[in-house]
This record gives C-alpha cells, sequence and structure tokens, in this order.
C-alpha cells in the first residue's frame, strides 16, 4: 500500500516521527531579487536543479528500508535494521530512523523516492559508474560532454545567464557539468564566489590577467575572464545577498549543511542560475557499515530538510528540484566485516513543491537478484529525460542522444 496523499502521510508517520522535536519556519522578508524570481515561478526558464551526490554507493536497502521482509533480514543478521527502529511509510517500507529530517518532508508531501533505479550489465566501480551516470555513456563510447553540460550546451538561454550552473565543494568537478561551448565554475564558499583577495578588487582582478595567467588559474576565474560582464552583476549581487541574507533556519554544522546554505543564499541573491551540484563523500560502508552509515544519513537529511525548509520562508520552494544519487547501491548480503559490498541499484531521492507522487517503482524483490544484486526496475536516464523535460523544459534526446520513458515526477 503506497501512502497516496499528504493526509495519509501525515497520519502514517506522525506517529514515527512526532518523538522528534519539529522544527519552526520563521518568517522573514525575501530579498528583492528572490521576489522578482518568485513571480516568474510558473516560467521554466525560473526552475532550479539542485544535485547531491552521495559518493561512494549508498546502501538503498538500509535508506529505504523492505522492514518486513524475511529475506532481508536471513540476508542481514547484523544490519538488519529492527523494525522498531524504522520510520515507517507503509506496509512494506520505512526509512533509516536517522532520516527524520527527510521524513518530515515525506510528511509534507516534498519528499518523494524512486525505487530500483540503475542500469544493465552495472559496473562496480566507483570511477567508472559514476561516469556512466555523468555523462550516460559506457566507457568505450565517447564523452565529449557530461548530462548536464550537455542541457547547457543545448540551450542557448543558458549563455547569457549569470553563471548557467555552480559546483559547491573543494573536489574536483563531477564530469556531469562538463560542457563544449558553457564554463561552470567551481567555488568552495560564497566568499570566493566574490573574487576579491586582500585588497584586491575584482576590477584590477580582471585587468591584470593574461592569457598566460589564465591557462594556470582555477576554473573561476577561466569564467570571469570569458563572461567578465555577467560575472561582475553576479559577484555584486552575491556581495549583496552576504549582507542581507538572514535566516532563522538551524543548518547542520556539517560541510553539506554549510554547502545547502550557500546554494539558498545564492538563489535568494536572484542569480539565474539553473543548477547547483553538491557532494556528501563517505558510503562506500565496506566494513563496521551501522554506525558511519547511520550518521551520513542523518547528515543528508538535516541538510536537505533545512534547505527546503528556507526555501519554503523566502517563497523559493515551488522552483526548486533537489535531486540525491548515488553510483550504484550495495549488495543485499552483508559482508564478514559488518558492511557491504558494491552493488547495482538503488533508490534516487526528489524534494520539491510539485512532486506527482511520494513513491515511483516497486518494493525491491528480494527472492530475485542478479549476481547477489538487486535487479534495476528503472534506467536512471529515463529519470535524466523526467527532470529534462518536467523540470528543466528541454527536449531530453538533444541531451540524452537516445529516446528513454518518462516518469510522472513532477506537477507543472
Amino acid at each position: 500500500m503506497i501512502i497516496q496523499n499528504t493526509r495519509n502521510r501525515r497520519q502514517f508517520l506522525r506517529g514515527a516521527v512526532g518523538a522528534s522535536a519539529a522544527v519552526g519556519i520563521a518568517t522573514r522578508v525575501p530579498n528583492v531579487f528572490a521576489q522578482a524570481a518568485a513571480s516568474q515561478v510558473d516560467d521554466a526558464n525560473g526552475r532550479i536543479l539542485v544535485v547531491v551526490q552521495l559518493s561512494g554507493g549508498n546502501d538503498g536497502l538500509n535508506t529505504v528500508v523492505p522492514y518486513l521482509d524475511e529475506l532481508y533480514r536471513a540476508a542481514r543478521p547484523t544490519l538488519a535494521l529492527a523494525r522498531d527502529s524504522v520510520i515507517r511509510i507503509d506496509d512494506q517500507l520505512a526509512l533509516h530512523g536517522s532520516m527524520t529530517g527527510l521524513a518530515r518532508l515525506l510528511e509534507d508531501g516534498m519528499l518523494g523516492i524512486v525505487q530500483g533505479v540503475g542500469y544493465d550489465q552495472p559496473n562496480r566501480s566507483h570511477f567508472e559508474s559514476m561516469d556512466i551516470w555523468h555523462t550516460c555513456r559506457r566507457k568505450h563510447e565517447p564523452r565529449p560532454a557530461g548530462w548536464l553540460g550537455a542541457f547547457l550546451d543545448s540551450d542557448p538561454k543558458q549563455s547569457g545567464s549569470d553563471v548557467p550552473a555552480l559546483h559547491i565543494g573543494n573536489r574536483q568537478q563531477p564530469m556531469a557539468l562538463l560542457a563544449r561551448n558553457v564554463r561552470v565554475p567551481s567555488i568552495d564558499s560564497v566568499d570566493q564566489f566574490q573574487l576579491r583577495g586582500d585588497n584586491v578588487s575584482l576590477g584590477s582582478l580582471l585587468r591584470n590577467v593574461t592569457p598566460t595567467t589564465a591557462e594556470e588559474a582555477n576554473e573561476l576565474l577561466g569564467f570571469v575572464q570569458s563572461s567578465t560582464s555577467a560575472a561582475v552583476v553576479a559577484s555584486q549581487q552575491v556581495a549583496q545577498a552576504i549582507g542581507e541574507y538572514r535566516t532563522d533556519i538551524n543548518y547542520p554544522q556539517s560541510r553539506l549543511g554549510e554547502q545547502l546554505k550557500t546554494v539558498a543564499q545564492l538563489i535568494d541573491a536572484g542569480l539565474k542560475t539553473r543548477i547547483y551540484y553538491v557532494e556528501l563523500d563517505g558510503f562506500d560502508t565496506h566494513s563496521k557499515q551501522a554506525p558511519a552509515h547511520s550518521v551520513l544519513l542523518e547528515q543528508w537529511s538535516e541538510a536537505v530538510s533545512a534547505f527546503m525548509r528556507d526555501l519554503v520562508v523566502t517563497g523559493n520552494a515551488r522552483r526548486v528540484a533537489v535531486m540525491s544519487f548515488s553510483e550504484f547501491g550495495r549488495r543485499v548480503a552483508e559482508n564478514a566485516s559488518g558492511g557491504t559490498d558494491h552493488g547495482a541499484a538503488a533508490p534516487m531521492f526528489f524534494c520539491s513543491e510539485r512532486l506527482q507522487q511520494p513513491i515511483l517503482g516497486k518494493s525491491p524483490d528480494l527472492s530475485h537478484l542478479y549476481d547477489g544484486d538487486l535487479q534495476f526496475q528503472i534506467d536512471f536516464r529515463s529519470v535524466y529525460a523526467s527532470v529534462l523535460k518536467q523540470w528543466m523544459d528541454t527536449d531530453p534526446t538533444l541531451v540524452l542522444g537516445s529516446q528513454y520513458d518518462q516518469l510522472d515526477l513532477f506537477r507543472i
């Protein structure tokens, strides 16, 4: 039985989540830029996609838990979650007990779960599988761009944006953002985006940069060279956002919490950026999985739920969708080290005020495995096609190269 509406979700989850302290939503006056953007909420060009990459291979079975399935308990004699420790969704599925933040979003109709996402002949290498997810192509196929970079290249409107897409973090930029014609900057903080060092203004940076130093500079500086006027405007708006941004939402004291708070600031500044990309690493839980996985899920859940509540306050929630994914799930059976090894299919997650339904896809079938792994039900490229068409308002075949069935993800 899938919970079909918000009222039923609230009734079902209240008992499980009620013990957790509810987080209040404070009111404040949205930034003037954000007010203008929010007025364009039904304009597809104003919609924003925030990607949260869960790196390392998230254990989907202990995230969305088939808590009554005896095959689940038989395969995981020590890792199977106790029935009284999970947050029940329905009579088949539950969320990990540490995911109270996302459970509240589910209760409010702002969390969607896509079950059994993967691809045929799955690759269990972190790097290769992530590259497949990023480019929708295998190693022997040409990879001129990532799927999000291909979207930017396919849409000429993006070339006039302040910053068409932005990667926030100190790790290597994900291949998903690789584009042929559009430069995507990476930053580690809002302050870095202002491009101001000690007593060095943005203008002096631009005047003093030569082609030689640009080749040696980071991606952000290269972006400024190629898009000077847009970058200046963007930097000014970010400066205003830093000065005016106030929130009473308690973001968690975690790296992901800081990154998503930065995204909220930039959205509130009124940038025309369509895509934001952040990462949470550490999901390669080969040993002693239980405590590490619990901490990671709590960090992800609390950061994303705080971000969504903040967007509600600023009036931006209806134009933002958050997509969380991992390069693969884990194997069904636990290993001898109290962990799980690289697997295949796993759930994806969406947060938005415009979701069609809370759960897409069937509960995992543990009686029909593929080489010890869950068999995928939904090709990840079908999920991408749905996001591209329904949320980003573009022809998915221009990006993916082929036609894929779409899911009923969003109400537009």
